[in-house]
């Protein structure tokens, strides 16, 4: 895991090197009258780097932060597709899959629209969206594709013991993550809709985590899946506890959905029959939108048959339980899937309808009396299948 966080590193500051951050530009303090934009002004038209030519068996996977969940599943995904390939007598592999730190915001998107070895990029569906109406790159409506739609990414608002509620904040210096990043974008916009006028700060997750401790913060912003593993540091031992961000649905409703941590969640953060309300928003991986005649185009295809058929893999205990929200198959409106990914599919629309069946037989045998949780009963029907393949 090291050696592939220490590639990653070392990846990202090759490639990133390569663009200027669009969305550097600071903004001390958010309030109810400031225009929520994602950009602070339009970008002309990116272009994609052709100069440099990438390493032909290599997908370039944009993602988030080390310390987010985003660059766990990408991680997870390189090394899954790594493990069961034929290798060469030199031990070359057809298809590897190299994480790229980013920022888990409008970075991403940039990269993959403009370098070289940036494929696929986990992204938010609604900053994506507001990239394409706003054009602030242009027209990316041709540009980008989509593969599949993912998980959800929950916003996790660390806070001091001395904040009780939302609107405490208000006044107070708040960390919303690396500017350009969903947490700085959206968060923003979210304390604007609420009415909470805060002092931004625009950090790190380490150095957030830092200011929480010494009192230079009253809270810190991370949007990410949960469970996040970043936050198994942190307790209210720390003097650090998780803010519930209430869900008005006449603010809220276009753009975002309510979520809940529970104790299983966050164990350290958490009392046993406690819980906390937040809220998310979905994300996708999206791809450049490579001429069909391209080798990149080729090698995402077999990238995306690799991914779909290896899909199952991912359910496993062995995985992040944010796997188990993802459907391969649901549609992400307004954007059109990457042509062999939609092939796939259609190839495979009566797998599930056997799935379902299969999941049937399984759950007939189970009394019906202390059923486990859903998760628990779909790991002994994974399980179950195994041992089972022709049922």
């Amino acid at each position: 895991m090291r050696t592939g966080l220490f590639i990653a590193l070392i990846a990202a500051a090759w490639l990133g090197g390569q663009v200027q951050d669009s969305f550097a530009q600071k903004r001390p303090s958010a309030s109810p009258s400031e225009s929520t934009k994602v950009s602070p002004r339009k970008e002309g038209t990116p272009k994609k780097e052709t100069g440099r030519p990438a390493d032909p068996f290599t997908v370039g996977f944009v993602t988030g932060s080390p310390q987010c969940t985003e660059f766990a599943i990408a991680q997870d995904i390189a090394t899954t597709l790594a493990s069961g390939q034929e290798t060469g007598p030199h031990g070359q592999v057809a298809l590897r899959v190299l994480p790229i730190v980013g920022d888990g915001g409008v970075r991403n998107v940039l990269d993959v629209l403009t370098l070289a070895g940036a494929d696929v990029a986990i992204s938010p569906v609604v900053l994506v969206d507001r990239l394409r109406e706003t054009r602030t790159f242009g027209d990316i409506s041709d540009r980008l594709t989509y593969i599949a739609p993912l998980h959800i990414e929950e916003f996790h608002l660390l806070a001091r013991a001395e904040i009780g509620s939302l609107t405490e904040l208000s006044g107070k210096r708040v960390n919303l993550g690396d500017d350009g990043s969903a947490g700085a974008i959206l968060g923003r916009e979210v304390l604007n809709r609420l009415g909470v006028k805060i002092m931004e700060s625009n950090l790190g997750p380490e150095a957030a985590l830092d200011g929480l401790r010494k009192g230079d913060l009253s809270a810190a912003l991370l949007v990410s899946g949960k469970p996040l593993s970043f936050l198994t540091q942190v307790s209210q031992l720390d003097g650090i506890h998780l803010l519930p961000i209430p869900y008005f649905k006449e603010l809220l409703q276009q753009d975002y959905l309510p979520s809940t941590f529970r104790h299983k969640d966050y164990p350290n953060l958490i009392a046993a029959e406690a819980s906390v309300d937040t809220i998310a928003i979905k994300s996708a991986l999206f791809a450049y939108n490579w001429p069909s005649g391209n080798e990149r185009f080729r090698l995402l295809e077999f990238f995306v048959q690799t991914l779909f058929t290896r899909f199952p893999e991912f359910l496993g205990d062995a995985h992040h339980p944010k796997w188990r929200e993802v459907n391969l198959a649901a549609q992400l409106p307004g954007w059109r899937r990457f042509r062999p990914a939609e092939r796939w599919l259609q190839q495979q629309s009566g797998g599930e309808a056997a799935l379902r069946k299969a999941f049937g037989r399984f759950i007939e045998g189970k009394p019906t009396a202390d059923l486990p949780d859903r998760e628990e009963l779909f790991r002994d029907f994974l399980r179950w299948r195994e041992r089972n393949p022709a049922k």
